[in-house]
């Protein structure tokens, strides 16, 4: 047994409650399961470990976690149970059952889909087939959960047309049907049913219709298809040419229905594929099932994190959990990165290229639309719930120490270094604040210097708000790489502001992030909502710095004929130039004609300096 000596190389406090001491020593470097329990005995949390003893002690190293429901987690806890299993895996399907059984209050959870139907194939003499919303263990088997509804009843739809199958609920034992309790129905009128009440059918031929609906209940069409094109050639051969025609008919239908749903090679066959996106808050992982090229279920899920779960312990969870729901036997499971768990009936493999990879960005990317349609309903019902979210995930994107409700960028705009400008966007709460725009006409630099003209307005900002007392943004953003960062620190470092905001530069090629003094960037993932606020700033910046350019140079432009005239500004000039289209047409112009466009005194004032000059 380990002493207090070997508790302290794994970093547990001495402070650590006696009880809990003894159980942390106890425990063996094995794979298992643990349990956490309150004071009153409640389940807390179940997990799994590869190494029970390194795991359950890290929970009592008080450098482990910044996740404050951890630590609350941890304060909680006064006892400790384990099993011991063979392999991590076995670990992770004891405690996916354990979870579902107990759903313990820190454990991630997939969302109860209870709601979504599943197709049943009735453990009975004759089994039926028919959709059903509720789960019975009575051997029954269930294929589902089916997320679309309308998938679901277009396999049903097929089945029926392809195989007729009973669908009332009679006890058909062979002594009731000998007994002849029963009559056939209309169903076995108009075609549905080949009446086994009656016994009109035989169990044999019966059953293996039943094989044949399982295949493609599975997405097996292929097999199906052999069958029904057996049946077909015997029947030709036999002269059944009616029989032949119907069963020809039946297999065009099932190789339709096939075609629809083939999105890729029909090499890539009994394979699972997964995809998940996260965001502060919740996991959002896609499984499609894929038959012979074809998907044949589809289902998204979210997982909301209960403590501080990577991506990896997230996307783990998920696959055993969902593998377990759909009773998968795939051989195969495509995920989106490499986890630490074997399968010992299935390889796990990341693609890199091809169909196979195609397939996993098709589920990547359904994970990533089911995340924004939450997120987009959430903003629907609670504006505010969303803008936290998004600065704080900029938050933590960015390693700042408070949520940037008030955000500033800074863009320079120039051509070939003429009539330079720059401009300050102002975002509050994750929206612009155009209010507190502002534009600067470059006054100190000359020529098209980038850095100086950053120093300068950067300068002039924040030396008006010092002065003026007012409230200095939590963040600041620089359009520009390293040169234009620099720039910037040093105009803060001249009003001794350094320390006061935190600043980023972001370089536009690679969408590059930049903090001052450190001359290695920071890359945020591109589907993050922290990338596309900062990358809305910048743009705004641009757009508003453009703009003021742009009027800039117009003004310049007109600035040598027009605007020399006293009296005449820069929006009479405009006016006069909509009208007349050219300075010509102005010069030949009569004071009646000029008066028609502009007032007496100004059209007295064009028409002087015109025949004058």
């Amino acid at each position: 047994m380990l002493g207090k000596v070997d508790l302290a190389n794994f970093g547990i406090p001495m402070e650590t409650p006696e009880n809990i001491q003894q159980i942390l020593r106890r425990l063996p470097n094995k794979p298992g399961v643990y349990k956490h329990f309150d004071e009153e005995g409640t389940l807390l949390y179940v997990g799994k470990a590869k190494d029970l003893k390194k795991r359950v002690s890290s929970y009592f190293n008080k450098n482990r976690y910044e996740n404050g429901k951890t630590r609350l987690l941890v304060k909680k806890i006064a006892d400790i149970k384990f099993l011991v299993t063979d392999t991590e895996l076995d670990a992770l399907l004891l405690e996916n059952s354990l979870i579902k059984k107990h759903q313990p209050r820190y454990n991630i959870q997939l969302k109860d889909d209870k709601t979504y139907p599943s197709i049943v194939i009735k453990k009975e003499r004759f089994p039926r087939i028919f959709p059903t919303r509720q789960i019975i263990k009575d051997g029954s088997e269930y294929y589902g959960p089916y997320a679309s509804v309308k998938t679901m009843h277009a396999v049903l739809d097929l089945v029926k047309k392809l195989y007729p199958i009973r669908t009332c609920n009679y006890h058909l034992s062979q002594e009731n049907i000998e007994a002849g309790k029963f009559r056939v129905c209309l169903e076995y009128h108009i075609g549905n049913c080949l009446g086994p009440c009656e016994g009109k059918m035989d169990e044999e031929t019966y059953n293996a219709n039943v094989d044949s609906i399982r295949a493609i209940i599975k997405g097996n069409l292929g097999i199906a298809s052999k069958l029904l094109k057996e049946q077909m050639e015997i029947s030709a051969q036999e002269m059944r040419f009616e029989e032949a025609a119907e069963l020809k008919k039946k297999l065009d239908l099932l190789q339709k229905f096939q075609a629809k749903s083939t999105i890729v090679n029909r090499n890539i066959h009994n394979t699972d594929v997964f995809g998940i996106v996260t965001d502060k808050k919740s996991a959002y992982v896609s499984y499609m099932k894929v038959m012979n090229g074809s998907i044949v279920q589809g289902y998204t899920t979210e997982l909301k994190k209960r403590l501080d779960e990577t991506d990896e312990e997230l996307l783990m969870h998920a696959v055993v959990q969902i593998r377990d729901r759909y009773n998968s036997t795939s051989k195969e499971i495509f995920l989106p990165m490499e986890i630490d768990l074997t399968f010992p009936d299935a390889k796990t493999h990341v693609p890199q290229r091809g169909d196979k990879k195609k397939l996993m960005e098709l589920a990547q990317r359904n994970a990533n639309f089911y995340m924004r349609d939450k997120h987009k309903q959430q903003e629907m019902v609670d504006p505010e719930a969303h803008v936290n979210r998004v600065l704080e995930t900029l938050k933590e994107d960015l390693r700042l120490k408070e949520l940037p409700r008030h955000i500033e960028c800074f863009d320079n705009s120039n051509i070939q270094g003429t009539n330079p400008a720059s401009a300050c966007v102002v975002f509050k709460n994750a929206k612009p604040s155009k209010g507190d725009y502002r534009k600067y006409n470059i006054k100190t630099v000359e020529g098209p210097n980038d850095f100086a003209s950053m120093e300068e307005v950067v300068y002039r900002r924040y030396k008006r708000l010092k002065e003026e007392g007012e409230g200095y943004p939590q963040l600041i953003i620089i359009d520009g790489g390293k040169g234009q960062l620099s720039a910037a620190m040093k105009a803060l470092d001249m009003l001794e502001l350094r320390g006061e905001m935190a600043v980023i530069g972001i370089a536009k090629r690679l969408e590059e992030i930049f903090f001052p003094g450190d001359s290695i960037p920071i890359y945020i993932d591109k589907r993050s909502e922290s990338l596309k606020l900062i990358q809305h700033l910048r743009n705004e910046a641009h757009r508003f710095s453009l703009s003021h350019h742009r009027n800039r140079r117009s003004k310049e432009a007109l600035k040598t004929s027009l605007t020399d005239i006293k009296g005449v500004g820069f929006r009479t000039a405009q006016t006069l130039l909509v009208h007349f289209k050219t300075i010509e047409k102005i010069r030949q112009s009569s004071v009646e004609d000029l008066k028609k466009v502009v007032n007496d005194r100004v059209a007295n004032a064009v028409y002087q300096y015109y025949q004058n000059n």
